[in-house]
């Protein structure tokens, strides 16, 4: 057996409070490969006790607070599923060395812009410069070069097709590598597609986070698929299209939407989205674009009822009394996320018919200057 079968690339408070958290309840039920190699790619030095933090044998805690089937929700939780941490580029060869010889799965959940392609990119010797597509590169190409066993590569970066995504940016960097090497990331690594949900609201020092209880990670079946753990918030799909498209186009979407507006109110003392969620006149003009424009767009492609059902499911998420979910984190990257999740669902709900008005919409995706969040 592997001593280290995941690898995960990230150690954000989402991972620490999602997958981490599901592999820590399965080692306790005997159904997980086993625990997890945690690689800090960023090599922050400022992140040093989490790192130490999460790899404690005690363990860290999750905070889970919410309702839950009309039941109050407020447990804690440790997490003990990693084995050990490392920091890019001190511990390059050690990585390197795992990933070669015992990795099964790799896992990660990089910054919003982590698969933009770096300058650094260019060489095939390792940098900590690099774009997380070129790093895992240059680490399959040393497991290619020690025999090349198969792997199987599950991003959850919120790209649809993340795994087919990541797959074409490693085999387009891969052209610097040899062409048995591309070869070889074409049929011996098996690239997933998965989409996670959950809101992770804040961290916990020095690791652990607070989480709501709905959580899901939803990965798309193919031959030979494999998964790090057996977890009722893991569901396999036949096709991630409907689940991908409801989270991104209705719970992302109003997460940027009221962003927007945020950032629009320079003076407002609002800090978090149930603050927004407590305003009758941000509620009333949420509701309004949910109802008028993003329902429409999901009506066009004959899906309103399960748009409206997983509208009301959001909005309960967003009024989630316990949770700090800071505007200010989610302002990060916005310009970037605006052009995903609004730009995208406009593209998406004009394929099925392109003389669907949505004003709002259409005016955040067209914004070119957008404002400088507030301090959190």
């Amino acid at each position: 057996m592997s001593t280290s079968p995941i690898v995960q690339f990230g150690t954000s408070r989402f991972l620490q409070a999602h997958v981490d958290l599901f592999v820590s309840e399965a080692l306790d039920r005997g159904e997980a490969l086993g625990k997890i190699s945690v690689v800090q790619s960023s090599g922050d030095a400022a992140r040093a006790n989490r790192l130490k933090a999460l790899a404690d044998p005690a363990g860290y805690e999750v905070l889970i607070k919410g309702v839950d089937g009309g039941n109050l929700v407020d447990t804690t939780q440790k997490i003990k599923s990693i084995r050990k941490t490392y920091s890019l580029p001190a511990d390059v060869q050690d990585v390197a060395g795992i990933i070669s010889e015992d990795a099964e799965i790799i896992i990660s959940n990089t910054a919003d812009a982590g698969f933009k392609r770096q300058p650094q990119d260019a060489g095939t010797e390792f940098s900590a410069g690099m774009s997380y597509p070129a790093k895992l590169t240059w680490f399959l190409h040393q497991r290619f070069g020690s025999g090349g066993k198969p792997l199987q590569v599950m991003p959850c970066e919120l790209v649809p097709q993340n795994g087919f995504v990541l797959r074409d940016l490693v085999l387009e960097i891969a052209a610097l590598y040899s062409p048995e090497f591309q070869d070889w990331l074409g049929t011996e690594i098996l690239w997933v597609n998965s989409l996670v949900d959950r809101i992770v609201s804040e961290p916990l020092e020095p690791a652990g986070a607070v989480a709501e209880p709905y959580a899901l990670w939803a990965i798309e079946d193919q031959p030979g698929l494999k998964l790090p753990c057996k977890h009722p918030s893991i569901k396999v799909v036949q096709d991630l299209e409907d689940v991908e498209t409801l989270k991104l186009f209705i719970l992302n979407l109003g997460h940027t939407y009221l962003v927007s507006r945020w950032l629009m109110s320079k003076d407002s003392p609002k800090q978090f989205v149930r603050d927004m969620m407590d305003d009758p006149e941000d509620l009333a003009d949420l509701e309004d674009l949910y109802r008028r424009e993003v329902v429409t767009g999901f009506k066009a492609h004959g899906r309103e009822q399960e748009a409206e059902a997983y509208v009301a499911t959001t909005l309960d998420r967003f009024r989630n009394p316990f949770l700090d979910h800071r505007l200010a984190d989610i302002a990060q990257n916005h310009e970037e996320k605006t052009l995903r999740r609004v730009a995208g669902f406009l593209a998406w709900a004009r394929t099925a018919d392109p003389a669907l008005e949505m004003p709002r919409l259409d005016k955040l995706a067209q914004t070119q200057e957008m404002a400088v969040p507030h301090e959190a």
